[in-house]
């Protein structure tokens, strides 16, 4: 249960993340306006508080986040910008996945026995 609690806190921390830069990027490259600024700043404070709310040490709580924005970085590719991921995509996510399983809870299984 634990790991499925940790992994979705990981889903939303990426797309407050997300959202605060795809923001400010709409703005820049598609002349979209900047009132967009004001939420992506709130998302983005979003993001930090969510990364705090983990009870691991925060450097193995980043490293493992960013195999989990990856994942949902290529979600958003799909989603949001309607570019299909390649095989190799998956592939990328697939190892970037098992990482963040090793990071955040291999201890656990090693240290049981």
């Amino acid at each position: 249960m634990e790991i499925i609690k940790t992994l979705g806190l990981f889903i939303i921390t990426a797309l407050a993340e997300i959202i605060g830069c795809y923001l400010p990027y709409l703005c820049i490259k598609e002349g979209k306006s900047l009132w967009l600024l004001f939420p992506a700043a709130i998302s983005l404070v979003i993001f930090v508080w969510l990364l705090t709310l983990h009870p691991q040490a925060a450097g193995r709580v980043y490293a493992a986040y960013g195999g989990i924005y990856i994942c949902v970085a290529l979600m958003w590719l799909w989603v949001v910008d309607a570019i299909r991921p390649t095989l190799t995509d998956w592939v990328g996510v697939m190892i970037c996945l098992i990482g963040v399983i090793v990071i955040m809870f291999g201890r656990q299984f090693i240290s049981s026995k």
